[in-house]
């Protein structure tokens, strides 16, 4: 790889101060999914990201999903994968899995990597310390979804605590309720909600997609900002449909919650959060 020079390496540096910071102290959420979780040059870049912010101060908050694995497992184990409008059907077989996959292979790894690149993190899923309290889900039409949750209510102490004693909490979304039962939480609307708890500065959603495109097969009509006001409009003339519909409300009810900035981010570019929190241009679409 070509050298770059010091003064280069310095002047990027001065130039990345003032997000440094407005950064400084402040709580970021990362919701990781997508092609970045799969790729493993992708994933070296995320973790890296991750660990130099943590390091300059910021208090960054990783959210992972876990969907190819859960298949993967289910798969072997002979368990039919099933869908209800994009979200997984998920019987009393299908938890278990979940618990097993997200909590324990998925989430751990990750904890691993961060170490490996030198962070320190921690571990949990949403019902260590209660953290997560969800209730039974229903589809768009009333249709059954098994262990499905939706989220009632976030203790964000498991969390703070973690971010207090320098660790960068890596949180898989599984939940309960009062009565014991276990819950599958999509994780955009989990980050989203633990989000707006904690009082996030921002929200990352990292995708498959640049943002949000005006024409979905030309890259370069992809819409920098949008005001949450403009949501419904934007759903109307089609261009906020199928799979970004639910993304997209997450960062309008994050940003409804208190959530200062919510971006959406195409993860699968190297080091898409460090070009979104140090740079003025930023990458992906902006919701305010």
């Amino acid at each position: 790889m070509e050298s770059i020079p010091n003064y280069t390496r310095a002047q990027v540096l001065i130039d990345a101060l003032p997000y440094i910071q407005k950064y400084n102290n402040k709580i970021l959420v990362v919701k990781y999914g997508g092609n970045a979780m799969t790729n493993a040059m992708l994933k070296d870049a995320v973790m890296t990201d991750i660990v130099l912010l943590s390091l300059v101060g910021v208090k960054v908050v990783l959210v992972h999903g876990g969907g190819p694995e859960i298949s993967d497992m289910l798969k072997r184990l002979q368990i039919e994968s099933r869908f209800i409008d994009g979200l997984r059907y998920t019987d009393s077989d299908t938890i278990d899995v979940v618990k097993m996959v997200l909590a324990g292979k998925v989430n751990k790894e990750l904890v691993q990597r961060l170490a490996h690149h030198g962070g320190t993190a921690i571990g949990l899923c949403g019902i260590d310390g209660g953290m997560l309290k969800a209730e039974r889900a229903e589809g768009t039409e009333g249709q059954d979804l098994g262990y499905v949750g939706d989220i009632v209510s976030v203790n964000t102490k498991p969390i703070t605590d973690a971010l207090a004693n320098g660790n960068i909490p890596v949180i898989a979304t599984v939940a309960t309720d009062d009565d014991g039962n276990t819950y599958n939480i999509n994780a955009d609307t989990a980050a989203a909600r633990i989000a707006a708890e904690l009082g996030a500065e921002n929200l990352i959603l990292m995708t498959d997609i640049a943002g949000l495109l005006r024409d979905k097969s030309d890259p370069s009509t992809l819409i920098p900002e949008v005001n949450v006001s403009d949501v419904p409009f934007l759903k109307r003339q089609g261009i906020i449909s199928g799979g970004m519909i639910p993304k997209i409300d997450c960062c309008v009810e994050a940003v409804r919650r208190g959530v200062s900035k919510t971006v959406i981010i195409d993860g699968r570019v190297p080091h898409s959060i460090l070009i979104e929190i140090l740079s003025s241009e930023g990458i992906g679409t902006q919701f305010k």
